[in-house]
């Protein structure tokens, strides 16, 4: 059975973000993820991290203004820089929270983002991650939920990994995207497993519990076991009605 992280940006939002470690750690989580840890200390975020024997899965690497719309600085041209700023940021994060994954997030084709600037940017920035023992992770987001995306299919990824050239690039496979914008994650699970070095889950539909909607996550949790994949699966679901509430699809699909 995989190991569970909770995302921190969609559980538990009942409560303060600090607050959240805590009631991860009771719920019987053992790590956890967020999207941008950037308005707290990296120290503190790691003492709450240490305190409640988690461990820090995965975070994103600051994606531009999200209040404006941008959505990722990977792929844009003309912002290399800031890019390169945000990685260091990032790593410095990363460093003192003992994370080995981050999300580079690629941006919109409507603000001019495109593969060969990501391609460029992943090739340098790896470079630099790598000393850091940190893998870098492109992850392809449906176009339903976020309408202009530059990378949203899976086969997309595959080949902007490939261009990039070297291992401490990996996939982040999301089941939900990869459902909404093309369906078959079943097989695509085994298909991409060489690649992937993070999965998340949702329902599709309304992305809830994953418990409902078209995947049938009890399969997906053996077909994930059946690659060998021994890192985290990240729960990055909107609960229904509650965190706590929500977690009985644990229960239901037989997960300890």
């Amino acid at each position: 059975m995989p190991r569970f992280s909770a995302n921190l940006s969609f559980l538990f939002t009942e409560l303060p973000f600090r607050e959240r470690f805590k009631a991860a750690a009771d719920a019987g989580f053992e790590g956890v993820e967020f999207l941008f840890p950037y308005d707290e200390p990296a120290a503190l975020l790691a003492s709450l991290a240490r305190d409640n024997g988690l461990e820090v899965a995965l975070f994103n690497i600051w994606p531009g203004d999200w209040e404006a719309g941008e959505r990722g600085l990977a792929g844009v041209p003309g912002r290399e820089q800031e890019f390169a700023r945000r990685l260091a940021q990032a790593l410095g994060y990363a460093e003192v929270l003992g994370c080995r994954r981050l999300h580079a997030m690629a941006g919109l084709e409507t603000q001019g983002a495109n593969e060969a600037t990501l391609i460029g940017n992943l090739r340098r920035a790896s470079l630099i991650a790598a000393d850091y023992g940190v893998k870098l992770l492109c992850e392809p987001i449906n176009r339903t939920d976020m309408p202009g995306y530059l990378v949203h299919r899976t086969v997309q990824a595959r080949r902007i990994i490939e261009a990039v050239g070297t291992e401490d690039v990996g996939l982040q496979f999301d089941c939900y995207h990869r459902e909404v914008e093309e369906g078959d994650t079943m097989s695509a699970i085994a298909a991409f497993a060489d690649l992937t070095a993070h999965y998340q889950i949702a329902s599709p539909g309304d992305r809830g519990e994953p418990d409902a909607g078209d995947l049938d996550y009890r399969a997906v949790f053996a077909a994930i076991d059946a690659t060998g994949y021994e890192g985290w699966v990240g729960c990055e679901y909107r609960p229904r009605a509650g965190t706590r509430e929500g977690l009985v699809w644990r229960a239901v699909l037989g997960v300890a």
